[in-house]
This record gives structure tokens, sequence and C-alpha cells, in this order.
């Protein structure tokens, strides 16, 4: 007599997607935590591109890979960021370096949509250098920040978790 056993019950398309989905999600969170380990072991950030002053090469919404690098390591046709004391940072190519006095580099920067280099140019030790940019990604990342959508995508995986992990009762055999 088989009155103690149970047959495994098939599984729907809705609950093979949701799993899927769910492994999909938990590979994007490793990911995202190799990135953050990665962002500190090679002092890499990220920025966004409000303006359209390096534009074509870089245009406005653009996200920038950006490192980190002491200012007497860049050189012209470089594109950096500066920081400016009381005002936002500044991203413009390098049109020339000078060495100072003080062990800071002199930096004339230039926009390559300007038609003229900046007024004054930047005293600086540090710079944080582009590695590479992608088009238009900002905006996404903009768009993912609003309370809004960050409050829906938590109420979605939330019911994505609970759906996946809901304990199923098992269908005696007959």
């Amino acid at each position: 007599m088989n009155a103690g056993l149970v047959t495994p019950r098939r599984r729907t398309a809705l609950s093979r997607a949701g799993d899927a989905l769910l492994n999909v999600l938990a590979l994007g969170g490793i990911v995202c935590i190799a990135l953050v380990v990665m962002a500190f072991v090679f002092n890499v950030s990220l920025i966004m591109f409000k303006t359209g002053s390096m534009s074509p090469t870089i245009p406005t919404g653009s996200l920038a890979v950006v490192r980190q690098v002491p200012a007497e390591s860049v050189v012209p046709g470089d594109v950096v960021t500066v920081d400016r004391v009381g005002d936002l940072p500044v991203t413009h190519r390098v049109v020339r370096t000078t060495p100072a006095s003080n062990g800071e580099t002199f930096l004339e920067l230039k926009g390559d949509a300007n038609k003229y280099e900046d007024p004054a140019g930047y005293n600086v030790t540090e710079v944080r250098k582009v590695l590479w940019s992608v088009p238009e990604l900002a905006k996404a990342i903009v768009w993912l920040s609003n309370p809004f959508v960050l409050g829906g995508i938590t109420i979605a995986m939330t019911i994505l978790v609970v759906a996946v992990f809901w304990p199923r009762t098992p269908k005696p055999h007959p």
C-alpha cells in the first residue's frame, strides 16, 4: 500500500518563470556586489553628464567610469574631472599641463563643444580620469533612483520572493 507516498506537484509555467527571474536577479545582485568591491580596490567611481560641453564625444545624459589618478600623470588629450571649491566639478579635455612648485599641477581644460578653453586653469594634485563612457545610461540611473520606481521594484521583488518560496502542499497519491 502506498498511502504515505506523495507525488511532487507539476510546476506551472509561472512558477518556473518566477524561479528563472529570481535566479537572474540573484546573479545581478552578485555582479553588483563584485562591482562595488572592484570600485574600492581599483579606486573607480561613476559620474553623470548633465551638460553637453563634452559633446559629441560624451553627450548629455552619459555615464562615465572615472579613476582617481595623480594630476601629474595626465597628458593633453585626456578627459578629466576636477573638483572646484564651492562649485560643481567640471569634466573637460586636458589642453596643457604645467608642473607647479608646490607639488600641484596646473591644468588648462576645454570642453569639446566649447569654443574657448576654460577661463581659469586648475591647480590640482589629483583628478578623476575618464576611462570610458556610455551615452544615455545616466538617464536610466536617474529614473531608477526615483522613490516611486524604487518602491515599485521593492514591492515586485517581495511578491516574487514570496511566490517562489511559498510552501507548496503536495497532493496525496491516489
